[in-house]
């Protein structure tokens, strides 16, 4: 007797077979450390993260939210949708600032999940030519000073030969390799000054020695913002602090880790750790809001090194930033006026700052500390400029739009000088200012700490 095939379609047995064929298809998170589910099941969906979310905000879809991309980790954790670029593409909108951490009443902890989420996508999803050229680029000379040193004369060249101008006026570079274009756009001016080491390794107290304390100086910060790292050295060492310098550090893996790069991530944290092992330091101060919120990270980032867990417990408990620190110590140096008058400004609120390490009340107590400052605040001070590590070099498009609104946000105050505590945030804030045609001066807190106590003068820009 013969059996038709309807027959054997209907069979229970090959309708299990079926299901299993369609799961193997579905490429999911591999079995390294994916997204807890205990943490996805924590978000409740209110919704109240959506309206603190800048990726959302600028793009309006439910899968560019955390509560979206909860959606899909939780999708994907139980087979019902893959790990592909569609669904990459929702996690690589996320910007990273961790505002909807703030916001959150359920305290859902997205920061862990994106975190756990990032270096899945990296292991189980090809990337297009374009977008491996880009991170290439980026993971193989941004994290290493000795790399990007090598290119900082040419970049000198292409600037003072007056071909930067000929390559932007041309918006030919945009056209053909608008991520590039991106990169090129937030580039700042460059000084020789920057190939030179000048800072000691050891740099005595003046006055009587209260503290000895580490200085992180980072690796784009070293070479491209030069002046915050001797102007945080001066007044460290104004309020009774010996200063360490250990010349063998490197990145402090803020770039790598926060694009899910877990392996180059975990090299570059055991790097520095070793690099401060025997200095005996009170303290480990950084300067740069990434930078502070990935080294106080450390312990998780090298959680399963049994031989660097509990020294990157140990490392992460002494990092401070240097405004959290100076509050906490309390400034000891005398301070002078900046300008003869009344000096307005505004304070830029760094994401990892802010959301990151909690950190936003110590550098506002600070610049109120110079005399003859009034200091105003922005609307939406907590929402993201777009810059986010590497992000307005990866999602230029939505970049551009948080920069803008952030700039209109900050000239809305009126203030004669911004002052912002991360190298990012700054490059993206100035790049939109002059693409406003606007001069005002940006500065880092502890520039303005320094001239303050070193009784120089400021002219600002009318």
């Amino acid at each position: 007797m013969q059996t038709s095939d309807k027959s054997i379609t209907n069979s229970p047995w090959d309708k299990v077979n079926v299901q299993k064929e369609l799961e193997k298809n579905i490429q999911g998170f591999d079995n390294k450390k994916p997204p807890k589910q205990e943490l996805i099941d924590s978000c409740v969906h209110c919704g109240f993260c959506l309206s603190t979310c800048p990726s959302y905000r600028v793009i309006g879809k439910e899968m560019d939210s955390p509560r979206g991309r909860i959606y899909l980790m939780d999708a994907i954790n139980k087979g019902e949708a893959a790990l592909t670029e569609a669904t990459t593409e929702h996690f690589d909108s996320c910007l990273g600032c961790l505002a909807c951490v703030t916001t959150c009443p359920s305290g859902v902890e997205y920061d862990k999940l994106i975190a756990a989420t990032r270096p899945q996508v990296e292991r189980n999803q090809p990337r297009s030519l374009p977008d491996k050229i880009i991170r290439s680029i980026i993971f193989n000379v941004f994290p290493y000073p000795d790399r990007l040193r090598i290119f900082l004369p040419l970049l000198w060249l292409y600037q003072k030969s007056g071909l930067q101008k000929l390559v932007r006026e041309t918006g030919l570079l945009k056209k053909i390799f608008p991520r590039l274009a991106a990169m090129e756009s937030i580039l700042p001016e460059i000084s020789l000054n920057s190939l030179r080491n000048n800072l000691p390794d050891v740099i005595p107290a003046a006055g009587e020695k209260r503290y000895r304390v580490g200085v992180i100086i980072g690796c784009v910060q070293r070479l491209f913002f030069s002046p915050v790292n001797e102007a945080t050295v001066r007044v460290l060492t104004a309020n009774g602090c010996e200063v360490v310098i250990p010349k063998t550090q490197g990145c402090c893996a803020a770039l790598p880790a926060h694009q899910g790069q877990e392996k180059q991530a975990q090299e570059l944290a055991r790097q520095m750790i070793d690099s401060f092992d025997g200095t005996d330091v009170d303290a480990i101060i950084i300067n740069a809001a990434g930078c502070g919120h990935t080294l106080k990270e450390y312990g998780h980032i090298l959680e399963d090194d049994p031989e660097y867990r509990e020294k990157a417990q140990e490392f992460a408990a002494k990092v401070k930033d240097v405004q959290e620190f100076l509050m906490e110590v309390g400034v000891t140096a005398k301070m002078s006026p900046l300008t003869d008058g009344e000096l307005t400004m505004v304070y830029q609120d760094a994401c990892h700052l802010l959301h990151g390490q909690k950190i936003s009340l110590q550098p506002r107590q600070l610049l109120k500390k110079i005399p003859g400052v009034k200091l105003k605040e922005p609307i939406d001070a907590a929402l993201c400029c777009g810059s986010a590590g590497v992000y307005n070099m990866l999602q230029p498009e939505v970049a551009d739009e948080l920069g803008q609104q952030k700039v209109d946000n900050l000239l809305n105050t009126g203030a004669e000088l911004i002052a912002s505590s991360n190298p990012g945030c700054s490059l993206q804030i100035k790049k939109h200012l002059n693409l406003k045609g606007k001069e005002i001066q940006l500065m880092h807190p502890i520039e303005l700490l320094d001239y303050s106590i070193r009784g120089i003068k400021l002219t600002v820009i009318s």
